[in-house]
């Protein structure tokens, strides 16, 4: 009678091979992520908000809030809503707004349809994007660059005299 571990196919033995390298550890993997998933077949109509990272394969209309959180839409996902997160994947359809803490990642199969607002893009070749995109600087400086700017422009030295057939000629020019 055959054993399980003794049977072939093809000259091939089903049994794995013994390691031979006593030193080779196996990799470990880490706790998974928490995810939430929205299969394919559900539809979801309204206010969406978590704790948790999200992957949407369904259809959403609404909007989608998770700021510390990222957000995949899947191959098969279609979203029709405004987006806010630390991290969104498209890899679906998107239309609306997608705003963004750290970065967009828009794969070769993924459109959007909005204005992005991010620190970080990425668009794949074979991507669509139709819309505005305002990349920030990662730090969040931007309250007090307008008072810099004032500051500037008072201590910016006027032209002298000589300076100004210069700037004549640069405006006839143009």
């Amino acid at each position: 009678m055959l054993q399980p571990s003794e049977y072939t196919y093809n000259g091939k033995s089903n049994t794995p091979t013994p390691n031979s390298n006593p030193n080779n550890q196996t990799k470990t993997v880490g706790a998974p992520i928490e995810q939430a998933t929205i299969g394919r077949t559900l539809v979801i109509k309204g206010e969406l908000t978590a704790s948790e990272a999200l992957y949407i394969d369904g259809r959403i209309e609404g909007k989608i809030s998770l700021p510390e959180h990222r957000v995949t839409i899947g191959r098969n996902g279609s979203v029709q809503a405004n987006i806010t997160a630390r991290e969104v994947v498209v890899m679906g359809k998107v239309q609306g707004n997608i705003d963004c803490t750290d970065r967009v990642d828009i794969r070769s199969e993924g459109s959007v349809a909005g204005d992005v607002t991010t620190v970080r893009i990425s668009v794949e070749d074979g991507a669509v994007l139709k819309g505005g995109i305002e990349v920030r600087s990662g730090d969040h400086k931007q309250q007090n660059k307008p008072a810099q700017t004032q500051q500037k422009s008072a201590e910016t030295p006027k032209p002298s005299a000589a300076d100004a057939p210069k700037a004549m000629a640069a405006i006839a020019s143009a």
